[in-house]
């Protein structure tokens, strides 16, 4: 696909199942962890569901503290990116724009750059923006034997450390094409976002054999109402007004972790049943801060 170009209308829907076919494709060669012998699955949108905010832009801002790019590119991507997320477009203009904003922080540079520089920006900028709340369900679900994966448009080499991270089985993100570990400047269809992500997850269900009426997913937005739909079992999370409103007329579970009383009601609960969570995140933190210091001294 050009990335000056939107493609032509009638290649859209195509072009978002293969962004979902090739995630699913990634997800299952790099999962984190065994699979469950069960037919069922969790599907967790990132941002504001799992973590707060936009986990691509603390990403690429801790990015930029690193020195990875300057500033002013930070700026420039962030516009874009965030207006095409942020409005839920699927205008293709939109959408090709964001893509170029997308790629271009990481043309020329190495996976395996990306992927060290991942595990300290996680560390340093991301771990205490995750939400209690959410990963005590996550964790329920890890407990009764459900296959647990991230559904984000981040890119998948940052979805699947946080996945690992957080003891998750894996995870669905936008794929990038690389030649011999090096990104060409080019996604793999477009990013991993409303329609593709609800590809990703039912081209990831036909290889994993999931029975979608029995799965859940969750997430915050009304860009994935389509994901939410896929499933048995949709749970809105920290809705925007008009996932609220959907949720309501489709008689769908909401929960709400922003709140004070609801915050203070999930407390001791999360606290406990996200202890399996929390003991991989400090022990991963301890680790990481460890080898970096080993390797500075």
């Amino acid at each position: 696909m050009s990335l000056d170009k939107a493609p032509g209308k009638s290649n859209v829907l195509g072009t978002y199942r293969e962004s979902g076919v090739a995630s699913a494709a990634a997800a299952y060669d790099s999962r984190s962890s065994e699979r469950h012998t069960g037919s069922s699955a969790a599907f967790f949108d990132v941002d504001n569901t799992i973590m707060r905010g936009a986990s691509l832009f603390h990403f690429a801002a801790g990015l930029a503290k690193l020195k990875y790019f300057s500033g002013r590119e930070i700026f420039g991507f962030g516009v874009k990116q965030m207006k095409f997320v942020l409005s839920g477009s699927e205008d293709l203009e939109d959408v090709a724009s964001a893509t170029t904003a997308a790629l271009s922080f990481v043309q020329g540079r190495s996976v395996e750059e990306l992927t060290r520089l991942s595990e300290i920006v996680f560390d340093d900028r991301m771990v205490d923006k995750l939400i209690p709340g959410t990963l005590a369900i996550a964790q329920e679900h890890i407990d009764a034997g459900v296959d647990v994966w991230l559904v984000t448009a981040t890119p998948v080499e940052l979805a699947n450390l946080l996945a690992r991270r957080l003891g998750l089985t894996g995870a669905l993100g936008t794929v990038s094409q690389t030649d011999n570990g090096i990104y060409t400047g080019q996604l793999v269809g477009y990013p991993l976002h409303g329609l593709a992500k609800a590809e990703a997850v039912r081209a990831l269900a036909a290889s994993e054999h999931y029975d979608l009426s029995t799965c859940y997913a969750y997430s915050d937005s009304a860009n994935d109402i389509p994901m939410l739909s896929t499933v048995g079992f949709p749970t809105a999370i920290n809705p925007d007004p008009e996932l609220r409103a959907y949720a309501k007329k489709m008689d769908w579970e909401v929960s709400d972790f922003r709140r004070r009383a609801q915050l203070r009601a999930n407390a001791i609960p999360a606290a406990v049943t996200a202890a399996g969570i929390a003991a991989g995140l400090t022990a991963g933190y301890a680790l990481g801060r460890v080898a970096r210091g080993s390797k500075n001294t």
